[in-house]
C-alpha cells in the first residue's frame, strides 16, 4: 500500500500526548467481524504493530465504544448523541467528562464532519473538518484554523476482505504531530454514521 507521507504539522494536536505519531503513519482499522460486544476494532500500524482497540457494546443505546491501549488503559468512550440531526458523536474521558464532539454538516453529494476539542499541547480549542465523497470510501481531515492535512481515509486500499465477510477496514494516513487516538475516534464515527445508511 503506498499512501504519500503526510507533512509534520507545525504544532501538535493533541488530547493524548502519548499517542502522537512521532513520523507519518499508516494505521490499518480492522472491523472484527465475529464480535459477540458488537462493533469492535483492532487498529495496528501498517507493519502489524497493534496500538490500540476499541470494544463494543451491544446493550448500549448510545452505540457506545470504548477506546483502548494495547497495555487496556480506557482511553475514552465513544457515544451517540441521541436525537440529533445530523449525527452527533461525543468523547468522554474514563470518567464520564464530554471533552470531544463530532458533528455532522448538512452537504449534498459530500460528508463533512466538524470535531471539536480542547488541544493538551497548545491548552487552546481546536476544530479538526472531515470531508469525505458521498459513500466514505475516502476522507480527509483539515485543521481548520492552519489548513494543515492531519489525516487521509482511504477505504478502497483494503476492501477484498469486506467484499467477503462484511468486515470494514480502513487504511488511515496520520500527519507527524497528530494525536493516532482522537483520528481513530473520528474514523470509528464515520463508520458508524455510514452503517445507519
Amino acid at each position: 500500500m503506498s499512501l504519500p507521507p503526510l507533512a509534520p504539522l507545525q504544532q501538535p494536536v493533541a488530547v493524548f500526548p502519548d499517542h502522537i505519531a512521532q513520523q507519518p503513519q499508516i494505521l490499518v482499522i480492522k472491523e472484527k467481524v465475529l464480535s459477540l460486544s458488537g462493533d469492535s476494532f483492532d487498529i495496528k500500524t501498517i507493519d502489524g504493530r497493534a496500538i490500540f482497540k476499541v470494544q463494543g457494546h451491544t446493550v448500549s443505546l448510545s452505540g457506545r465504544k470504548e477506546l483502548l491501549d494495547m497495555q487496556g488503559k480506557h482511553l475514552l468512550t465513544i457515544r451517540k448523541q441521541h436525537f440529533s440531526i445530523p449525527a452527533t458523536y461525543y468523547a468522554e474521558d474514563p470518567s464520564g467528562n464530554k471533552f470531544f464532539e463530532l458533528k455532522g454538516k448538512f452537504s449534498i453529494g459530500t460528508s463533512k464532519t466538524l470535531g471539536k476539542f480542547h488541544n493538551t499541547i497548545t491548552n487552546r480549542p481546536e476544530i479538526l473538518f472531515m470531508k469525505g465523497n458521498f459513500f466514505d470510501t475516502t476522507a480527509q481531515i483539515t485543521n481548520e484554523q492552519t489548513g494543515a492535512i492531519v489525516a487521509q481515509i482511504d477505504r478502497k486500499f483494503l476492501n477484498a476482505r469486506e467484499l467477503i465477510g462484511g468486515q470494514q477496514t480502513y487504511a488511515v494516513n496520520v500527519a507527524p504531530g497528530m494525536d493516532m487516538a482522537l483520528i481513530v475516534s473520528m474514523v470509528i464515527c464515520l463508520d458508524e454514521k455510514r452503517n445507519e445508511k
